[in-house]
């Protein structure tokens, strides 16, 4: 009888493990089961250059979604970025995308300004107004080679 009383307890054991390692898995997966607390939203970059699937998406400096898809619309010849937004969060169709750097030479992400007129987006509306940063490598290249003109240079 003593034989079985261990075997039950370590079972027990077993089973709430198992159960606490699905969870730490879904919480750290970011995984939904029940309900969807985000929606779609789309922009179009004309490069999306450093852009991952899973970068960050902010609005006012806050983290509010990530970036689900990147693919390349074919009709505009421009790069299509799909992101998550959490709900609640309220984008309205004059908001702007700009793709902005973490640092120096960190992790790129989308900045949205929400905007504040007209109607709000809905699960699958487009944000047109969008906006690329310079490339930094270009520019320093440009710089190393002499193809940037300064300024102060006596116009002739």
């Amino acid at each position: 009888m003593k034989k079985y009383s261990m075997e039950t307890v370590v079972g027990i054991f077993v089973v709430i493990g198992l159960i606490c390692v699905g969870y730490m898995t879904i919480k750290l997966g970011k995984l939904t089961f029940l309900g969807n607390d985000t929606y779609t939203l789309y922009a179009d970059f004309t490069s999306a250059s450093g852009l991952r699937v899973g970068s960050p998406v902010e609005i006012y400096g806050i983290e509010v979604g990530r970036i689900e898809d990147l693919t390349i619309d074919s009709d505009k010849q421009m790069a299509l970025v799909e992101v998550r937004i959490k709900n609640g969060i309220k984008v309205y169709e004059d908001a702007t995308a700009t793709i902005k750097t973490a640092g120096l030479i960190g992790d790129k992400f989308v900045k949205i300004d929400p905007g504040g007129s007209g109607e709000l987006l809905s699960s699958g509306g487009r944000i047109v107004d969008t906006s690329t940063p310079p490339d930094i490598e270009e520019l320093i290249g440009k710089y190393a080679f002499g193809d940037v003109k300064k300024d102060s240079e006596p116009k002739k």
